[in-house]
């Protein structure tokens, strides 16, 4: 029977939505943004950030908060294999079910191949504070679970094999004993910041570019040193352009000129350190002038800078991740630390300073790893095993395919795209097709996906309850703001099953309710008071001192000096010789470029760099959301006009970046805000769901699995040989064509990072 819609039935007024604010954190990434959240509807419609909150921040990702949650390609379902593995077929199955044979089939591997052979993987999408401290492994705060240490295994590998941990663990720790997150910039009091490796804007959260503003806005100098014209650099005093790879060079060489113009702090050097005479030596070997040839920083620049920063009280370092990634990246950020530390810019007014000792604000549920067998990695990597508690990712490829030192069987892999994070993705494809059981815990389809044998589908943040603790000193509670869509669930709830059924999971929190109670058990308020106060509490704080060395603030038993082997900030690292490594900052040319391996540039005379941070994606994650799509639909390969006209290359023209190892096609991005002679391109292509530009771009076809960093076992990404060619065969839809002849030639986007 036909619905005739009379006259009286279409005046009926409808209902009108029903609109809400409520404050809440946001639930994009595991930054902790603060917002006044619009809900209509019970539906997330948008989001802004409170006013005059430490985290009132608002990135671009978060505002396409409501894009990203209700996408039409999120996961909603567990789901199994019932194809080939890779074909992606897959049929809807209960969660009972899913974690039911998953446990069953964990306990038969441990019990066929040992409990060594069953490993996870946690990616960046991972970095719930709720998972991580519940799951806690003892020195590694994110990028790890101890979920099958209680089973036996010491396997638990993370996105901390490529990242972070040469920056905040091991050139640290090695240095003055402490990790990265144990410091912070004393922006208020900073005279001159120096921006090196690291770009503020494009931080998770972008904390600091409001301090660093703040600061400039004071007063204070901004220097940026990095091979491309970043944000920062843009409002920079000063962009120091730098060939990729070699800033080590660049830091010894300025540490030579400290040092035979006599510039350094004496007082510190001679009582507070050790190394320092053999530093002296090692370094006169790195005139400016040599330093120039190496890293294509004028040698009369060099010079300056160091005076400079020799000069003026109150230094700020600001860096992060950007060094990482050449042959030498663990003693190139020990050479900047060193740097900074003998010119008296270290632990002083306006510098990089130890945080005031204090106790946790939260408690971590920390299970030691088991002894026996070691983790994969610790023959090869053993500091970083050492020093993180985990096992190194690089050395998976060798367990899975070779059984060496012992075969790998079953992996979980949670938030993460391995065939897009790690080089030669073929390799890491191999891998997943050979193992006895693979598990994905995501929000969309990953990369890896199609080759598990489950699927799990996890919630977006803003559909859990939690809490966030801000290094600053601040704790909040995060509210759930919306109901987790389909049959999504938050990952701490599917590891506390997945325990349950493994037979330990007495040993954790049994829900997101009790996981709040639980880190709050010995802190300083009480879980009701918490979950009523949505604004959060600051953490009790001292009254700042400087020079803590002094005054026995660093060490454990009190005493004046530094938490090392030697109790002194360690310019000669006993940890580093205790594991065969140079004990100096020493420099070593990337193993192939234009230095080490002048014999390829005839085929591949350009520094390939890749990495570049974008403010409309989270690492390889919303290639999909058409909304941040719209602010770069392409992926880009930055290149310096003088590199470009030679080749025929414009704005925009579609082009192939070739390497020793595979053939990857970007867009131009003609600029000259990159060192001419270094290409940088983006990376995170190569997802299923991604925009077809995207997917078949991803940057890990063009790097090398074996040439890493000996210390940390870091890849080489910012440091290769390639070129770049223009595809002569592409012609661009006529919208695009249109486009690009409406804009200017030569326009750029300064959202990266190195």
């Amino acid at each position: 029977m036909d619905t005739v819609l009379t006259a009286k039935d279409a005046a009926t007024p409808q209902a009108a939505p029903r609109v809400e604010y409520k404050k809440g954190i946001c639930g994009i990434c595991p930054a902790g943004c603060y917002e006044t959240i619009k809900l209509v509807d019970g539906k997330l419609e948008s989001i802004k950030p409170v006013k005059g909150h430490p985290m009132g921040i608002l990135c671009t990702r978060g505002a396409y908060s409501n894009e990203i949650i209700y996408s039409e390609d999120r996961l909603k379902y567990p789901m199994k294999r019932v194809g080939e593995r890779g074909s992606g077929k897959f049929e809807r199955i209960s969660w009972d079910e899913a974690l039911d044979g998953i446990a069953a089939k964990i306990k038969a591997l441990a019990a066929e191949h040992g409990p060594e052979s069953i490993a996870n993987y946690f990616g960046r999408g991972s970095f719930d504070i709720s998972l991580n401290n519940i799951f806690a492994v003892r020195r590694m705060h994110n990028a790890c679970s101890n979920i099958f240490f209680p089973l036996g295994s010491p396997n638990t590998f993370g996105a901390g094999s490529l990242c972070y941990v040469s920056y905040g663990i091991l050139a640290p720790m090695t240095t003055f004993g402490k990790p990265e997150k144990m410091l912070s910039i004393d922006y208020e009091h900073s005279n001159l910041i120096v921006v090196w490796g690291g770009n503020p804007p494009t931080d998770s959260p972008p904390f600091k570019w409001k301090q660093l503003l703040a600061a400039r806005r004071r007063g204070s100098k901004v220097i940026v040193i990095d091979h491309v014209r970043t944000e920062t650099g843009k409002i920079a005093d000063e962009w120091v352009p730098i060939r990729p790879g070699t800033d080590g060079a660049l830091a010894l060489a300025m540490i030579n000129v400290v040092i035979e113009e006599g510039l350094y702090d004496k007082e510190f050097c001679d009582n507070w350190t050790v190394g320092f005479d053999e530093l002296r030596q090692y370094v006169k070997e790195f005139t400016p002038e040599k330093a120039a040839q190496i890293t294509w920083v004028p040698a009369e620049t060099i010079r300056r800078l160091a005076r400079e920063i020799a000069a003026t009280q109150g230094v700020g370092f600001c860096s992060y991740t950007g060094l990482e990634y050449t042959n030498s990246g663990v003693q190139n950020i020990r050479a900047t630390f060193i740097l900074m530390a003998i010119t008296g810019n270290f632990d002083q007014p306006g510098a990089w300073c130890f945080r005031m000792p204090a106790p946790p604000s939260v408690t971590r549920n920390v299970i030691e790893a088991p002894k026996g067998k070691p983790p994969i990695g610790a023959d090869t990597y053993p500091l970083f095993c050492e020093m993180t508690d985990t096992a190194h990712a690089l050395e998976l490829p060798r367990a899975i395919l070779e059984g060496d030192p012992y075969a790998v069987k079953a992996l979980v892999i949670c938030g993460a795209a391995m065939m897009i994070s790690f080089p030669q993705p073929e390799l890491w494809r191999r891998c997943l097709e050979k193992l006895d059981l693979v598990v994905v815990i995501d929000r969309f389809l990953s990369i890896d996906a199609p080759h598990a044998d489950y699927l799990l589908p996890a919630t977006t943040l803003y559909e859990n309850e939690g809490y966030m603790a801000y290094p600053f000193g601040h704790v909040q509670y995060r509210e759930r703001i919306i109901e987790p869509l389909g049959e999504a669930r938050s990952d701490v709830v599917t590891f506390i099953e997945l325990a349950k059924r493994l037979g330990y999971g007495h040993l954790y929190p049994q829900n997101e309710r009790e996981v709040v109670d639980w880190v709050l058990k010995d802190g300083f308020v009480e879980p009701r008071e918490f979950r009523s106060n949505p604004d959060g509490f600051p953490t009790p704080k001292k009254e700042m001192q400087y020079r803590k060395w002094e005054k026995g603030l660093l060490r454990g038993d009190k005493k004046p000096g530094f938490p090392t082997p030697s109790g002194k900030y360690e310019i000669a690292s006993t940890s580093l010789a205790r594991h065969g490594h140079d004990p100096l900052p020493k420099y070593t040319e990337p193993k192939e470029g234009p230095i080490s391996t002048p014999e390829l540039l005839g085929e591949f005379p350009l520094v390939l760099n890749s990495g570049l941070r974008l403010q409309s994606t989270y690492r390889s994650q919303h290639l999909n959301i058409l909304g941040l799509l719209k602010l770069q639909d392409k992926p880009q390969v930055w290149m310096h006009p003088r590199d470009a006209a030679p080749r025929g290359i414009n704005q925009g023209d579609r082009v192939y970046v070739t390497t020793r190892r595979g053939r990857v096609p970007f867009y131009a991005n003609v600029t000259e805000d990159i060192v001419r002679g270094a290409v940088e391109c983006n990376v995170g292509g190569g997802g299923p769901q991604q925009k077809k530009e995207w997917r078949e771009a991803n940057t890990n076809h063009l790097t090398d699995h074996d040439n890493r960093d000996p210390i940390s076992g870091f890849p080489v990404f910012k440091a290769l040989l390639c070129n770049v060619e223009k595809d002569h065969a592409y012609d661009p839809p006529a919208v695009e064509r249109k486009a690009e002849n409406a804009g200017a030639n030569g326009r750029t986007q300064s959202n990266g990072k190195h």
